[in-house]
């Protein structure tokens, strides 16, 4: 979970989600090693997790569009694999974090319940 003061613009919340995407598949390389049948080289995060995580973006100071017009969405299957949402704070303190107040980065017209989002 990442919360923004309104303090980055939209190009740096995009740099953000390309950056989680690197992350996401990320495979580190062992000098004079290949992967193997028996031993394939896995991303770096899967060896504590057995999901990379849901990404939560709390957002305060977005003004009366709130989520909607806060995140451009890049285009990568990223966000295929791995829930992206978007919610603001105030919506977040009237209704609570359990409530359908975030948004899909790739559909910020909708609104879910971050637990029942894919």
């Amino acid at each position: 979970m990442e919360v923004d003061r309104a303090t980055m613009g939209p190009e740096h919340l995009a740099a953000k989600l390309t950056a989680y995407a690197r992350l996401h598949g990320y495979v580190p390389t062992v000098p004079g090693r290949r992967p193997t049948v028996q031993e394939p080289a896995l991303e770096d995060w899967r060896r504590r997790y057995p999901l990379f995580p849901r990404l939560l973006f709390v957002l305060d100071g977005t003004g009366p569009t709130g989520a909607k017009d806060a995140y451009p969405c890049p285009a990568f299957s990223f966000l295929h694999d791995v829930p992206v949402l978007a919610a603001p704070l105030t919506d977040l303190l009237r209704d609570g974090p359990s409530a359908p107040v975030w948004r899909p980065v790739q559909d910020p017209a909708q609104q879910v319940a971050w637990h029942t989002w894919p």
